[in-house]
């Protein structure tokens, strides 16, 4: 099976940043090892364009960017060393309102030495969900975390995310991880998206993993007085809850830089990140666009503005090339 260069960076992402061994990782996305090893090492050597199986041809003299533009790039890639190519491109479309690619900026920082290596490990879902959602509301998956607090111990982050958008709808933060917690973070959910006062409006499905908390008959009581279907994974299968898994592990890679010793700190640490996930961070899986623009209805305004940006950019590259050859 062929993938395409996007699909096997994904591939070597989960790889890098998957908790099991590189083989059981492999095992379970069905790719074998010489293959995977063979794409990373192209990877590290070449970045995303040398996964391509065949190599586009070089780019045109009228294409390349302008040299005030590349300092531009480079500028906001200092100033923000936290973003990665595909990020700081989106950034610098919609900021300076000209078009740049995921690989022109790969290019560019490879060459200034900015690209640096992974400095923690994730893992992102390997396969999907088989009923994908076409709209907000319509499935929140919901899931516990755990951070420890210094002096304190475990404490539970327990988190509603819509799956279409990706959107944190609400999230609590608690010593415990029982059906209460559940329900309290629900009734957030509900208020916060609105849903709680609309009659005769279907509510969103739940989905969650079979942990005690998710299996109890006060949770099953409480969604059937809120007209709420529940759907579970199946056993020993974490990808089925994968969007929400992926957010637990971006959450640690960021707030977990740090120690905690008093709940009200660790608690504005995650306020912040989820205010940061919502409404700053592109999500490659929803068109670089924030969750909040997806949920909120923004996306196609946004997305159409970035075609008008390219357009005016290439349109405005090719005129430049033609005066300078005249």
């Amino acid at each position: 099976m062929r993938y395409p260069a996007s699909e096997k960076a994904e591939i070597i992402e989960l790889v890098e940043q998957s908790h099991l061994p590189a083989k059981r990782t492999l095992d379970k996305l069905g790719v074998p090892r010489a293959t995977f090893y063979r794409w990373y090492d192209r990877y590290r050597a070449g970045g995303l364009e040398a996964l391509a199986d065949h190599r586009s041809r070089p780019d045109r003299v009228w294409n390349r960017i302008p040299d005030d533009v590349r300092g531009q790039i480079i500028g906001l890639a200092l100033e923000l060393p936290e973003l990665s190519p595909r990020e700081l491109a989106v950034r610098f479309t919609d900021e300076r309102k000209y078009f740049v690619s995921e690989a022109s900026v790969y290019r560019l920082l490879k060459a200034h030495d900015l690209i640096t290596s992974p400095a923690y490990v994730v893992i992102k879902a390997a396969n999907e969900f088989k009923d994908k959602t076409t709209a907000i509301n319509q499935l929140w998956q919901t899931d516990f975390t755990y951070l420890k607090i210094t002096g304190w111990g475990w404490y539970y982050l327990s988190t509603v995310l819509d799956d279409f958008s990706r959107y944190i709808v609400a999230w609590r933060l608690g010593p415990t991880m029982c059906a209460s917690d559940v329900t309290a973070t629900l009734d957030q959910a509900l208020a916060a998206s609105g849903l709680d006062h609309i009659n005769g409006k279907q509510r969103p499905r739940l989905l969650s993993d079979n942990g005690s908390s998710y299996v109890a008959d006060d949770l099953a009581k409480w969604l059937e007085s809120k007209g709420m279907q529940h759907v579970r994974g199946a056993p020993y299968h974490p990808q089925t809850q994968g969007k929400i898994e992926r957010w637990h592990q971006t959450l640690k890679n960021r707030i977990l830089l740090e120690n905690y010793y008093l709940p009200g700190d660790l608690e504005r640490q995650v306020g912040a990140f989820v205010e940061h996930y919502n409404h700053d961070r592109y999500h490659e899986s929803i068109d670089n666009l924030t969750p909040a623009d997806v949920y909120f209805g923004r996306s196609e305004t946004i997305l159409a503005e970035r075609q008008r940006i390219k357009r005016d950019t290439i349109a405005n590259r090719r005129l430049q090339h033609r005066l300078q050859a005249a």
